[in-house]
């Protein structure tokens, strides 16, 4: 029998498609969105049920879960991959935009997980892969927030990977980077207009604006492919790896936050972001 995955955030980008790729190798998925009726391409394929899912709206999780075990008899694998992101000084930010932004990215993950669980735990199989992030790795300016969420999302995945092994169930972390394509990182900045920021900040966010803009330029123009083939692997690859950076692009961070000295990471982090010389 064909195996069953459900992945949030499917209208557009790496959700999108991730879901293409599971289809086209055969699975079937449950591709879940706020906006189902923006998912007509993924609804054309037979394996595809294409559902609402609101990771804000704990009734609709609920329901989608239910409506993939419905048509497709079983769930396997769950792809957590719905984000949200803002790109701005953390003064500006006002506290419900700070509460949204955990709501979506950490707390709707913690709902799905606890949704999906009784179903994984019957079976005593299952995967859960969590859609983090370079900057759930390393910190970076004007992302205090995203940061924040990416941070707390890898603890709750990894302290959550030794509990689940007990009944079963496997828990994986995905670490992509910049994604210019999808226009994740040109919303993250558009909604950061509306804020009140204060004009002390205008030297930094210009400076650290020009820094995000040589990023996005040097960007794999493949990296939506390749970030969809990453949470193909680690959803299929039978280990028990729980992380697997997805880009290059991160990979100097990563490397110099995970296996160099605090003072050589700092280092490399301050030049990189052009920090007053007193700092650096």
């Amino acid at each position: 029998m064909s195996r069953t995955v459900l992945i949030t955030g499917c209208s557009s980008g790496f959700g999108e498609a991730t879901a293409h790729l599971f289809a086209q190798r055969g699975w079937n998925v449950v591709a879940t969105m706020r906006r189902p009726e923006v998912g007509v391409e993924l609804g054309k394929r037979s394996n595809v049920l294409v559902t609402r899912l609101d990771v804000q709206d704990y009734e609709s999780i609920s329901a989608a879960i239910a409506a993939g075990i419905s048509r497709f008899g079983s769930i396997d694998v769950v792809v957590n991959n719905a984000g949200f992101g803002l790109n701005a000084v953390f003064e500006s930010i006002p506290r419900e935009k700070i509460q949204e932004q955990f709501d979506v990215n950490l707390f709707g993950v913690m709902d799905v997980v606890r949704a999906i669980l009784p179903h994984f735990r019957a079976k005593r199989d299952g995967v859960i892969v969590n859609v983090s992030s370079g900057v759930g790795v390393f910190g970076l300016p004007m992302a205090t927030l995203y940061n924040a969420s990416k941070f707390a999302l890898e603890g709750f995945s990894e302290a959550l990977s030794y509990e689940l092994a007990a009944v079963g169930v496997t828990t994986k972390i995905v670490e992509p980077g910049a994604a210019p394509s999808t226009g994740f990182p040109a919303r993250t900045g558009e909604e950061a207009k509306q804020f009140d920021i204060p004009s002390d900040y205008d030297d930094f966010i210009a400076a650290t604006g020009a820094i995000y803009s040589g990023f996005r330029d040097g960007a794999d123009e493949n990296v939506v492919q390749k970030v969809a083939e990453g949470i193909f692997f680690a959803a299929t690859d039978h280990s028990h790896q729980l992380r697997y950076v997805l880009t290059e692009d991160i990979k100097p961070f990563v490397t110099a936050r995970r296996e160099t000295s605090e003072s050589e990471y700092m280092g490399l982090m301050r030049r990189t972001f052009s920090l007053t010389a007193s700092e650096a």
